[in-house]
C-alpha cells in the first residue's frame, strides 16, 4: 500500500482546482465587458498563464511521488472542490469568484495538502504547496485592491 496516497489525493484535488480555475480564467478573460476590460482581460491573462505552469508542476510532483495525475476533464469536474464559471457574470461577480476560489485553494493547502506533505516527510512538495499559496494569497491581495476603485 503507498503510504504517500493520501498526499496524492490532495495533489490531484488541487490539480483539479487548477484545471477549473485555468478553465475558468479563460473564461472571464473572454466574455469581461465594460469599463473595467481593459484591466482586467491583462489580469485574467496574467493569471491563468501562470496557472499553467503551476498545473504543469502540482502534474509532475505527483508522478515524481509515485502517484498518477488526473488527466481527463471528467476527473477534474468529479474531483475539483470549486464551482464552474457562471454565464456572464458581471465584473463585480466575476472578482468576488475568483477571491473566493483562491481563498479556498489556500484553505485545502493549509488545513490538508501541507500536513499530509509534513506527515510523509515530503519537502519539496511543502515548497511547491507554499509557493502556490503565496501566489493565490498575493492574488487575492491584488484583486481586493483593485475592487476599491
Amino acid at each position: 500500500m503507498q503510504e504517500n496516497k493520501d498526499l496524492i489525493h490532495y495533489l490531484n484535488l488541487e490539480l483539479s482546482n487548477v484545471a477549473v480555475l485555468y478553465v475558468k480564467l479563460h473564461r472571464y478573460h473572454w466574455y469581461i465587458q465594460g469599463s473595467q476590460f481593459f484591466t482586467l482581460h491583462a489580469i485574467f491573462e496574467e493569471h491563468y498563464k501562470e496557472l499553467a505552469t503551476d498545473f504543469d508542476q502540482i502534474a509532475e510532483r505527483i508522478l515524481a511521488i509515485g502517484g498518477r495525475p488526473f488527466a481527463i476533464m471528467e476527473k477534474y469536474l468529479q474531483t475539483t472542490s470549486l464551482k464552474e464559471a457562471q454565464a456572464d457574470d458581471e465584473p463585480s461577480e466575476t472578482m468576488r469568484q475568483l477571491i473566493e476560489d483562491y481563498q479556498q485553494i489556500c484553505d485545502e493547502i493549509n488545513e490538508n495538502a501541507l500536513p499530509k506533505a509534513r506527515d510523509y516527510p515530503d519537502k519539496p512538495t511543502e515548497d511547491l504547496l507554499i509557493g502556490l499559496q503565496a501566489k493565490l494569497e498575493k492574488y487575492i491581495w491584488m484583486l481586493k485592491a483593485h475592487q476599491k476603485l
